[in-house]
């Protein structure tokens, strides 16, 4: 299917030193300010978030399709909740999602909803994290 890559440079301490990932199309700083208390700079968390509810709702898209109808728009937002257990884990993923789906009954777009927050890759790599989903269809 492909292999992706992402490329990411750190320079000095945890707490004083700072860094920067990139991807195809994006680069941006990270820094201990960022990751660990309220910084304006990204973070490795916010990106699994972005990479998280990018993979559900192309999912969700494709179970919708295999119904024979199409989207008019999936937009989903993730909170990745940074915890501890023997030292920093990400501890939860709340994903959500608001759909526009033309003639989906509500009863099988939550069916859809909750198979793509199952069966998505990303959700799948997470395995053992806990991934809520608050789903609405407009």
């Amino acid at each position: 299917m492909g292999t992706h890559y992402a490329k990411a440079k750190w320079n000095g301490t945890l707490k004083e030193g700072n860094g920067v990932m990139n991807f195809t199309g994006y680069e941006g700083p990270y820094n201990y300010k960022s990751r660990f208390e309220d910084g304006a700079e990204t973070s490795p968390e916010e990106l699994v978030g972005a990479a998280n509810a990018g993979c559900f709702s192309m999912f969700l898209s494709a179970l919708i399709a295999k119904e024979g109808l199409t989207a008019a728009s999936i937009e989903t937002s993730a909170a990745v909740e940074l915890g501890q257990d023997d030292g920093p884990k990400i501890t939860s993923i709340k994903l959500t999602c608001e759909a526009v789906v033309p003639d989906l009954s509500e009863e099988k777009f939550n069916e859809l909803a909750a198979t793509a927050k199952e069966k998505c890759p990303i959700s799948r790599l997470f395995t053992g994290t806990d991934i809520t989903l608050d789903a609405k269809l407009k």
